[in-house]
């Protein structure tokens, strides 16, 4: 199941649900009860390197397991 953001018109606030992708865009409750509303928000993530002296996005998944992870690093 895909994961989406959320975030609050009011206040920034950002929740990360999982829906099926036919509820991506139905409208979210208010987890605090305040009556609140919460658009979907296009994610937007980044890859680096995998060391922290650089912050470049990684131009190839070499040596990488296909989850993104450095081998091992999840389990396969």
């Amino acid at each position: 199941m895909p994961q989406y953001e959320y975030e609050c018109v009011e206040d920034g606030e950002v929740l990360t649900l999982l829906r099926p992708m036919s509820e991506a865009d139905a409208p979210v409750e208010d987890p605090e009860g305040q009556g609140r509303i919460f658009s979907r928000r296009h994610s937007v993530f980044g890859v680096g390197r995998g060391d922290s002296a650089s912050s470049a996005p990684a131009t190839s998944m070499e040596g990488f397991c296909p989850c993104g992870m450095r081998p091992g690093g999840c389990g396969s």
